[in-house]
């Protein structure tokens, strides 16, 4: 039987990359990873190593996003976030985001439509003087067992 920490180890596989490591300051498109015509599961397993918050208006959202072009020309779909940033501009009040793993599940088919390609997009707000930097790779969804 395995254990809770067991289930939250992840494999990495360079073709499932999302981004490397470096900082970002602006809002960018990220590498792009084919996962198939079939339903997806998958977790973005998203390792943060500095993330600015000086000016306290800082906000940083990665976007797990899906489309149905190879070059995200067209039938681009959100499929999952998550917030970071300082506590002032996060919903709800959120405390200042921690350096750290952060997991983002998500599924590849929205409202009937499979996405076989998925892409990380980092939306970057504030007055940003070095950003956020992080890198990820897409790990399989171990609790569902697809």
């Amino acid at each position: 039987m395995s254990t809770a920490t067991q289930l939250r180890s992840y494999t990495y596989d360079a073709d499932l990359s999302l981004k490397a490591a470096g900082l970002i300051a602006a809002d960018p498109a990220h590498l792009i990873v084919p996962v198939g015509e079939a339903v997806f599961k998958g977790v973005a397993v998203i390792d943060v190593t500095a993330v600015e918050i000086a000016s306290n208006d800082e906000r940083y959202v990665i976007v797990i996003q899906g489309s149905t072009s190879s070059t995200f020309a067209s039938d681009v779909q959100n499929l999952a976030a998550i917030e970071l940033g300082a506590t002032e501009v996060r919903s709800g009040g959120a405390i200042d985001s921690l350096t750290g793993r952060y997991e983002v599940p998500f599924i590849n088919e929205q409202a009937g439509v499979c996405y076989p390609y998925v892409r990380a997009y980092t939306d970057v707000t504030g007055a940003i003087a070095t950003g956020i930097n992080w890198s990820g790779f897409i790990g399989r969804d171990h609790l569902s067992h697809a």
